[in-house]
């Protein structure tokens, strides 16, 4: 089959204002039908979604297996005549093996609920949409139905909340005589992103993306086409965005500001920022407020803290991680693996202003294939496709190559003596049946997360680490000696060879530490900030936790992550502050950890700005507010070099020549604002 037609809606901005029940969608709702939709994953089926519906009640089997890893569990849901579910059970394993055992139920106006973060009962249900904690594709059409039925195309959530659903256009996919036309649709309302679909007109759900792409079973061969619909739509939202939250800034002042001196790791007297267009041209004494110029835009500082903007070294981009980036004074992110052609669309968009986000470095993501393999990037058979895979990379203005779970370790070497010789650095996971001592002889410039490097010091040779065994082995760590003498080989090993660490130590301690009804480390400061399906995620365990022994040693494999971060700093390895994550919330956590590890405040700083500006060899124009540079960086009230907790409350932020007040991004990503835009003027 093959795409015969154009998108029937087209593209455009005014495409997103239809009513969602513009041409409405039949509703299949009680009706008997069966839907089975295939995921794929950089075009390889990774998972299956088998839905059989009657009367009102829909079975769901939900299967993935990606990157050694992946849900499985059941779904039983029975809904009302108008799609609003009455119960939804859900009960299995989610991603990394944690039980997912999920019950709600409403008879007539009262509602109860348990899932692995909360559990609670509600008398006034009635016409509510419970929104789940541990669904799967098909949880977007239960929604979908449920919303296209509304009055308005909206719903209060339960626990609370609110979604609704726009129409965006139509679209008649396949050859003539075996072609179905299919509806488009985006949801807002449930996490930081909006979700997208398409049903058929009988209402029945023909696909979904979450990244990858779940699509009706025998319709593989349009994959390509639908998510090509999904992206423009995503694009197009972006867009709009940015439109209403970019202000662009043509002559700026910022007015009566210390300024962070991330080479000193001081603070400036109070100052003020003169900005043309994205370049600092200005910096002077405050004076009684400064002499202001005709024409400038100002921002009153108020006595408080310029930040330059902050670097997370390992980002795996999406349209919808851009904002929740800039709200949190990151502008600038290190892509470690994607979507090839994606990412670059992402890159020309930010590049061009047309879309929000930060600079993004990107690295070439490489891995073997595998029953194990992720799905990102390049997958190769064999040597030789491997080093045709670095020179496309290099070819297309990839800064790094980073090297995934399944490659062969013999392949390291001649790989990076390929992406040496191109001026390209080489980074990654420690592939499976080898060493970090190995892969730093054949040519690694860097080792990637704390999990890998702690578990070469524990594992025998033999035991696979290309499935969440390289999570859940973490608890043979606990009672790891920091001091014996396999761990200080490879520390002086990557002191002698200058080996980068790029450890995300935040996502470790979310892993390691999240309990079932608890509120995480990671997420306590902003829990309450979060949107519902957000916030419910966090509070869940992502491994199963067996016995108060199994939550013992978790907790102190954590605690040797933390001792892994001291140590290195100690021993002058570069730490790369990278989150894995996709948000500001996380980079905030990852710095806050890095003051755990006994660095301090302003020095943690440091690394996130002027020293990851070094790093990546930008230091010329960023990582330091400076006359010439360009202006990225941010504005906080409370001084940072005492608290680092201070940078997660963003009052303003200058990226690429524009001006954010996170007061304006946060509502539109469902979170609850830190603190209001200081007072702007023009003169």
């Amino acid at each position: 089959m093959s795409t015969r037609s154009t998108l029937l809606a087209g593209f455009a901005a005014s495409s997103l204002l239809l009513l969602p029940t513009s041409g409405a969608v039949a509703q299949s709702t009680c009706k008997s039908f069966s839907e089975e939709l295939v995921q794929l994953s950089n075009a390889i089926a990774v998972g299956t979604v088998l839905a059989e519906s009657a009367n009102c009640t829909t079975d769901v089997k939900f299967t993935v297996q990606n990157n050694g890893r992946g849900p499985q569990h059941l779904e039983h849901i029975v809904t009302d005549a108008s799609g609003l579910p009455t119960e939804y059970s859900i009960k299995g394993k989610s991603m990394f093996g944690g039980d997912v055992d999920e019950h709600f139920e409403r008879k007539g106006n009262h509602a109860v609920w348990r899932s692995q973060a909360d559990h609670g009962n509600i008398a006034d249900a009635a016409n509510r949409l419970y929104i789940v904690n541990d669904g799967s594709p098909y949880t977007l059409a239960v929604y979908a139905r449920a919303l296209l039925a509304a009055k308005d195309g909206t719903l209060p959530g339960l626990p609370d909340g609110r979604l609704s659903i726009t129409r965006l256009g139509e679209q008649v996919i396949g050859e003539p005589g075996s072609s179905i036309k299919i509806f488009y649709y985006r949801i807002d309302g449930r996490d930081t992103a909006p979700d997208y679909l398409a049903l058929d007109a009988d209402g029945r759900l023909f696909a979904t993306t979450d990244g990858d792409i779940s699509i009706r079973k025998g319709w593989e061969a349009e994959a390509d086409a639908v998510s090509a619909a999904f992206e423009r739509y995503d694009f197009a939202h972006a867009d709009e965005l940015q439109k209403m939250l970019a202000h662009r800034i043509k002559r700026l002042r910022v007015r009566n500001v210390r300024i962070f001196d991330a080479g000193s790791g001081t603070l400036s007297p109070n100052s003020d920022v003169i900005v043309v267009g994205n370049r600092i041209t200005e910096i002077v004494a405050a004076q009684n407020g400064g002499q202001a110029r005709r024409g400038e835009v100002i921002v009153d500082g108020a006595g408080g803290v310029l930040v330059p903007g902050l670097h997370d070294m390992h980002a795996h981009n999406s349209i919808g991680s851009a904002l929740p980036y800039l709200a949190a004074g990151v502008t600038t992110v290190r892509d470690q693996g994607n979507d090839n052609e994606k990412l670059l669309r992402i890159v020309a968009g930010i590049r061009s202003g047309e879309l929000p986000g930060p600079d993004i470095v990107y690295n070439g993501y490489l891995e073997g294939r595998s029953p194990y393999s992720s799905q990102a990037g390049f997958v190769v058979d064999d040597l030789p496709a491997a080093l045709d895979a670095v020179r496309w990379y290099k070819q297309h203005g990839y800064w790094q190559m980073k090297l995934y779970s399944s490659i062969h370790p013999e392949w390291v070497k001649p790989i990076a003596t390929l992406a040496h010789s191109l001026g390209m650095g080489v980074t990654g996971h420690i592939p499976a049946f080898t060493t970090p001592d190995q892969l730093i002889d054949d040519g690694y410039d860097e080792l990637v997360h704390a999990n890998l490097l702690l578990l070469s010091w524990v594992l025998e040779p033999d035991e696979d680490t290309r499935t969440a065994f390289r999570v859940t082995a973490l608890k043979r760590v606990a009672d790891l000696d920091m001091s014996s003498e396999k761990v200080r080989a490879t520390i002086a090993h990557m002191q002698q060879k200058h080996i980068a660490f790029d450890a995300t130590v935040a996502i470790m301690e979310q892993l390691l530490m999240s309990r079932a009804g608890a509120t995480p480390p990671t997420f306590v400061d902003v829990i309450d900030h979060l949107p519902v399906s957000l916030r419910r995620d966090t509070r869940r365990s992502y491994i199963s936790i067996a016995s108060p022994e199994d939550d013992d040693r978790y907790k102190r494999a954590f605690g040797k992550v933390v001792d892994l971060v001291r140590m290195t700093h100690e021993n002058g390895i570069t730490l790369l502050p990278g989150t894995d994550h996709g948000d500001g919330f996380g980079l905030h956590r990852e710095l806050e950890i890095y003051v755990m590890a006994g660095i301090k405040p302003a020095e943690a700083l440091s690394i996130a700005t002027l020293d990851m500006a070094r790093y990546l060899g930008r230091q010329k124009d960023y990582g330091s507010i400076e006359v010439g540079k360009v202006a990225d960086m941010f504005l906080i009230q409370k001084d940072p070099t005492q608290n680092i907790s201070a940078i997660r409350t963003a009052s303003v932020v200058f990226k690429g020549g524009f001006m954010y007040f996170p007061d304006e991004i946060y509502p539109v990503l469902n979170i609850k604002p830190f603190t209001t835009k200081p007072k702007v003027t023009q003169n």
